[in-house]
């Protein structure tokens, strides 16, 4: 790590960590979840989890636009959680981080490694070093060239990562790790590829994360991305057409979609169209990442985000694009505490992938 770039602990892409809670800032919620080790090495429990709305507004792009707001909605969802540790673990989006694979002279002395990894930097990040984070990882031994080594690059500007310690900080939390949402997911994706036959080795895995505003489609085969893509459609645009077609404020809108009790109309005149453009907008993103790689199949298609448990839409997608689809669930062969209801967990599970990855970052080995 690159100590002296660091204004506060972090590190984007490997620690040993304490135990810790997994906080997912999205632009509609703070997620947070805790897990536990099972007394089976490699297993899991679901100590607790809570997801609070934030006001529209409060984060944009990926940015914090009105910290107190996300502070206020972090100390409200803790509170419902009733935990007692304060080690956090947050994530970047991916817009805010700059990643580069770099090739470097295997048998490099630490201090020189962390100055080679600098200076490469300095050729791929378009702002001063003194207003960065930086950390790297070596992946391994570059490919075809035993002399080399492959180093992964990750650099943010600090005001991104500062306003997300902040957030965390004004209600008792310490930042232990700064992780980056997609790898947080590809995280807790793997507890899903470990349900599916084969664990889906040597296939190609789509997951889809549809949010408030962007979904974003990350093709995975064998645990890394291949592939990414965003598109403009989320939760909010559904939350728009409950508003416009039966007269409803935003938050009435928005308890309706979540909780139920809309006219009898919605599922005809609102859901099934706006079920089948996702569906659509679904089959597209597969079609550009067949014309745009190597690959002309998908194994799977993993629905993740706040509109993946909408009544009927894996059926849509899988109808839509002929591909198995699946809501994602990366706790399904996880315990589940006392504490958790396992029907609302099932729910809720599509939305928490981010904040399920950054919790799992405490049994992370390297």
């Amino acid at each position: 790590m690159l100590k002296g770039n660091f204004d506060i602990p972090l590190d984007f892409l490997h620690t040993r960590t304490p135990p810790l809670i997994g906080v997912d800032i999205s632009s509609s919620a703070v997620k947070l979840v805790e897990l536990s080790e099972a007394p089976k090495k490699g297993d899991y429990i679901v100590e607790r989890y809570a997801i609070e709305s934030l006001p529209k507004d409060a984060v944009i792009d990926g940015n914090i636009n009105n910290l107190d707001a996300v502070s206020e909605c972090m100390e409200r969802a803790l509170k419902r959680m009733g935990t007692r540790i304060r080690n956090a673990c947050l994530a970047l989006p991916a817009a805010a981080v700059i990643t580069k694979k770099i090739f470097l002279p295997s048998g490099l002395r630490e201090e020189d490694l962390e100055y080679q990894v600098e200076a490469e930097a300095n050729q791929y990040i378009p702002f001063a070093m003194d207003e960065v984070n930086l950390d790297f990882q070596v992946i391994g031994s570059a490919p075809g060239n035993s002399e080399e080594i492959e180093v992964l690059l990750a650099a943010s500007r600090k005001a991104n990562v500062e306003d997300r310690v902040a957030a965390a900080q004004a209600v008792g939390l310490r930042a232990v790790v700064v992780d980056v949402e997609p790898y947080a997911a590809e995280m807790a994706l793997a507890q899903i590829c470990a349900q599916l036959p084969d664990t889906a080795a040597d296939q190609c895995v789509a997951l889809v994360d549809i949010g408030a505003i962007v979904m974003n489609v990350n093709v995975l085969r064998n645990g890394v991305s291949v592939y990414t893509r965003d598109q403009q459609i989320g939760g909010e645009q559904l939350t728009q057409q409950i508003q416009s077609v039966f007269g409803l404020s935003t938050d009435e809108a928005e308890a309706g979609k979540r909780n139920g009790g809309l006219p009898d109309n919605y599922e005809n005149d609102v859901l099934a169209p706006f079920r089948e453009n996702v569906a659509s907008e679904v089959a597209r993103a597969i079609q550009f990442f067949f014309t745009s790689t190597q690959f002309n199949e998908i194994g799977y298609i993993v629905l993740a985000g706040g509109c993946a448990a909408l009544a009927g839409l894996d059926d849509a997608v899988a109808t839509r694009t002929q591909v198995n689809t699946l809501v994602a669930n990366p706790f399904a062969q996880m315990t589940l505490s006392s504490r958790i209801k396992p029907r609302q967990l099932q729910m809720d599970a599509p939305a928490l992938m981010v904040a399920c990855g950054l919790a799992m970052r405490r049994f992370d080995p390297s």
